[in-house]
This record gives structure tokens, sequence and C-alpha cells, in this order.
């Protein structure tokens, strides 16, 4: 049975741009908690990249009254602060996104244990 809105053809559907774009957010919210946190340790470690670049670009920068006009920003604290967030995303979704628990594996067995199972 149809409802109100569907049979007054009140209900539209979603264009292609904001379909596309639910479609990816919906994606990434099914995704799970390790590839999430890879995910955004690879958009930090991206943004790290461009802030990098730019740091670069303004050392070699001779003048520096232009400089003063533009405005300052932090780029090497940016870099820093978002390579080590990043890298740290990605070392705890490491283990998962790579199907194994690396950190928390088991120990090999030995001894009387071995025997007993």
């Amino acid at each position: 049975m149809r409802g109100l809105a569907e049979t007054q053809g009140l209900r539209k559907r979603a264009r292609a741009p904001y379909a596309l774009r639910m479609d990816i957010i919906a994606r990434f919210e099914l995704l799970s908690d390790a590839a999430q946190l890879a995910i955004i340790g690879g958009l930090f470690w991206v943004f790290a990249a461009f802030a990098g670049v730019m740091e670069r670009r303004r050392g070699k920068r001779r003048d520096v009254g232009r400089l003063e006009q533009v405005g300052w920003v932090p780029w090497t604290g940016l870099f820093m602060g978002a390579a080590m967030i990043g890298g740290g995303c990605l070392a705890l979704s490491l283990p998962v996104v790579l199907g194994e628990s690396l950190i928390f594996a088991r120990p090999p067995a030995c001894g009387i244990l071995a025997h007993a199972t």
C-alpha cells in the first residue's frame, strides 16, 4: 500500500550528486572502526603533505614585506601535528586492516601447556 505522499507525487527522488554523496557517507559509516581510522589517518597525511609543500614555498619567498602582508600560518606546526595524528590513526588501524593482530599475537605454545591441549 502506497503512502499519501507517494500517491500525490510529493516525494521526490534525490538527484545524482546528492545520491552519490550520500552513498559515500553511507559506505564510510558501514566500514569497520579500523578502516575508518585508516581513511582518516590517510587524509591527515595528505594534509600533512600539503602543509609541508606550503612551508617549503613560504621558505623560498624572498620578499619578507610581502609575506607580512599576506599573513602567517604555522605550516611546520600543522605539518607535525597532522603527521603525528595521521601516523597514530594508521598505527592503530594497521593490525586489523592487515587482517591479523600483530600487537596482541598469541605467544607460541611451548612447555607443559602445549601438551595439555
